[in-house]
């Protein structure tokens, strides 16, 4: 029988349906401070259920896309943009986390530089909200949105994902902003630059940046290795 036509029962044993959806993570000023935050843009719903809700972007899964190429692809099609570091977060699918049918969410979340975010389309059914100020979501997208959050900010612990948010050269304010705006607290300048410059990763380069009143900061570059997915991440989201 077709699914249009199954009774609930009959429903009830259909194999759920994959989407994906993706978390975005990029780093603009406050308008009200002017201090780099945690943004992240969101997906207004143009139809049930959750109408008029903000969501991730995301949508069905195709039969012949692997979930790499449909989380880009959703990207695009949703935001305009192509990140350049893409990964896979968790699978969401408890069986109340949207009306019937239900549906398993593979989610991946992105990384996205200044001048990637400069792309970004922006309309009245694409805004940006600060991570810690998205208000009430679609679907179980809050949850999605903190678990993403509470990564990320554990792997700012190991180093190497903090230079996602950065170009190829940057100075070291620059990396300093990138964790203050992250983990939400002010660093100690000077500590912070003695365990950079301690890194055998932080390479200096001959540059200097441009541009300010007081004397052009030296250009570093990163040399390590880029960023790997966790083998083993979370503790288990709540349901």
């Amino acid at each position: 029988m077709s699914p249009k036509y199954a009774n609930v029962s009959e429903r009830e044993l259909e194999p759920p349906s994959l989407a994906i959806s993706t978390v975005i993570f990029a780093l603009r000023p406050d308008p009200d401070s002017g201090k780099l935050t945690l943004w992240l843009p969101l997906v207004r719903r143009i139809r049930q259920p959750y109408l008029d809700l903000w969501a991730l972007p995301g949508g069905p899964l195709r039969p012949t896309e692997s979930l790499q190429d449909a989380a880009a692809r959703n990207l695009r099609e949703t935001t305009a943009l192509e990140p350049r570091y893409l990964e896979q977060l968790y699978a969401f699918g408890g069986p109340d986390r949207s009306p019937s049918p239900r549906v398993v969410s593979i989610v991946y979340w992105a990384l996205v530089q200044p001048d990637e975010a400069a792309l970004a389309r922006q309309d009245e059914n694409v805004a940006w909200f600060r991570a810690d100020g998205v208000g009430t979501l679609a679907f179980d997208h809050n949850q999605i949105v903190e678990y993403a959050l509470w990564r990320l900010r554990s792997k700012m612990e190991y180093g190497t994902v903090a230079y996602a948010f950065l170009g190829e050269r940057f100075t070291l304010a620059q990396v300093r902003d990138v964790y203050e705006a992250v983990l939400g607290g002010e660093l100690d300048p000077a500590n912070f630059r003695r365990q950079l410059l301690a890194s055998p990763h932080i390479e200096p380069t001959s540059e200097y940046l441009q541009g300010g009143r007081h004397r052009p900061p030296r250009l570093y570059r990163y040399t390590g290795p880029v960023p790997q997915t966790d083998a083993n991440p979370r503790p288990e989201p709540r349901s």
